[in-house]
């Protein structure tokens, strides 16, 4: 299964027990009683800072135009949790991660807080592996691509309210309409309303990032940006 993934992203690792740890969630370490530092919470870790560093050396190099704080927002709304869900799941990585039991059957494979983390993991084993050039190809095919639409999600919550305003001259309500997850991996579900009736609706690790994914659907529904 995992070789089908080397050839998905086009590249073999050297040393293989790499892929399977940026692969291996710690439900399924937890469960089969392994170490917890067989999981890919470090390789994560390590994944992130790589992401950070190229996709702020892309920016630089392809914005030469743009202040600090532009740069800075862009950089953002592309390494937020969403858009990596998004880039995680147009190579389907869920389909190739180890979870365990209980959290396979509660949809992990498309949970947006665990497929972004199995793609920074996934970042730290390739740049373990096969060094800079490496990780910056992968981030470079499957990350950096679509940013106007990343930059769409960041500032969904804006756009919808401008949208909102112009035709209805109404606010866009957003409400909490439940939880989900234990205390130390929670996430909420939220409703963006408009006269009451739901338009959109988001789940994040944050309500922010659960208001500003239902926005984004709300968009996407609409069309009318």
């Amino acid at each position: 299964m995992l070789k089908e993934l080397e050839e998905k992203i086009g590249y073999t690792f050297k040393d293989f027990k790499l892929l399977k740890q940026a692969m291996m969630h710690s439900s399924y370490a937890n469960e089969h009683r392994l170490s917890k530092f067989t999981n890919n919470e470090r390789l994560e870790f390590l994944g992130d800072a790589v992401l950070e560093i190229i996709t702020s050396e892309y920016l630089f190099t392809n914005y030469p135009k743009l202040h600090e704080g532009d740069l800075t927002k862009m950089r953002a709304s592309i390494v937020c949790e969403q858009t990596l869900a998004l880039s995680a799941r147009d190579i389907q990585l869920g389909k190739y991660l180890f979870l365990g039991k209980g959290e396979d059957l509660t949809g992990g494979r498309e949970r947006n807080s665990i497929i972004s983390d199995a793609v920074e993991a996934l970042i730290g084993a390739l740049y373990l592996d096969g060094g800079y050039s490496v990780a910056s190809g992968f981030i470079n095919r499957f990350i950096l691509t679509d940013i106007k639409d990343k930059q769409l999600f960041y500032d969904s919550k804006t756009i919808l309210q401008e949208i909102v305003q112009s035709d209805y001259h109404e606010e866009v309500m957003y409400a909490l309409i439940g939880e989900e997850g234990p205390d130390h991996d929670k996430r909420f579900i939220v409703s963006a309303q408009l006269e009451g009736r739901e338009i959109g609706r988001g789940v994040g690790k944050t309500k922010k990032s659960a208001e500003q994914e239902a926005a984004y659907n709300a968009l996407m529904k609409t069309k009318n940006y």
